[in-house]
């Protein structure tokens, strides 16, 4: 997956706050990849396969292009393995 465009995205930059906890809904294996921002929370698409940690990688980058951060100052605290995931900003 390539860097992921800007304009694509919602503008998440309100929760890059240090210490701050985010929670994701992924969709792996999608027709596009696609941050979405809704009243029941975050929920990303992407495209790659849930094997060898591609689609946590692939979450890791549209989430941190979308706050505005490096992939350095994002971390998966929860959800390796599943859907529902946690990042913390660092």
């Amino acid at each position: 997956m390539g860097k992921p465009k800007r304009k694509h995205l919602p503008d998440l930059s309100r929760l890059a706050q240090p210490g701050a906890e985010i929670a994701v809904r992924v969709t792996p294996r999608a027709s596009r990849n696609a941050l979405e921002e809704s009243p029941a929370g975050l929920r990303a698409c992407v495209t790659v396969v849930p094997e060898g940690g591609k689609a946590n990688a692939a979450v890791l980058a549209l989430l941190a292009a979308a706050l505005g951060v490096s992939g350095a100052s994002l971390a998966l605290i929860r959800g390796n393995t599943a859907r529902d995931k946690v990042f913390r900003i660092t």
